[in-house]
């Protein structure tokens, strides 16, 4: 997983911790899948609606 090994990953979530504090994880977990879903769901409505009509100097 991008080259990190376990003593990495270990210090990278301590540090996390420490900056957001554990009260607010989940809040920011939270956030982070809703944004992941609405970005997956606007790539599949981008496929299939024609929302980019071009407008044509008269």
């Amino acid at each position: 997983m991008f080259g990190l090994g376990t003593t990495e990953l270990i210090i990278v979530l301590v540090v996390v911790m420490l900056v957001f504090g554990s009260s607010r994880l989940p809040k920011l977990a939270r956030s982070l899948g809703q944004a992941q879903k609405e970005f997956k769901e606007g790539i599949n409505e981008g496929g299939t609606k024609d929302d980019d009509k071009t407008v044509t100097d008269k």
